[in-house]
């Protein structure tokens, strides 16, 4: 962003996550994490609510999740 507008869009952990952003400066949330061993998790909701919506993972299994921060419940799984 702009000088003073700044914000971040992507940061990669020392575990190997990496975890991107979207919004404006100071009210970026996350909305994708990517986990070392393939696994992709997607979120929605404002920052410091976000909640997984999505799991993907690298053997193509896919599942797919309702329910508040924290009380995240698996609705449907599609197996590849």
């Amino acid at each position: 962003g702009e000088r003073g507008a700044e914000r971040n869009v992507r940061v990669e952990l020392p575990d190997g996550k990496v975890v991107h952003y979207e919004g404006e400066r100071g009210a970026e949330r996350v909305v994708r994490m990517e986990i070392s061993r393939g696994e992709v998790q997607h979120f929605e909701g404002e920052q410091d609510a976000e909640r997984v919506v999505r799991r993907e993972f690298a053997d193509g299994t896919v599942q797919y999740f309702e329910g508040e921060q924290g009380a995240e419940r698996m609705v449907r799984m599609e197996l590849p």
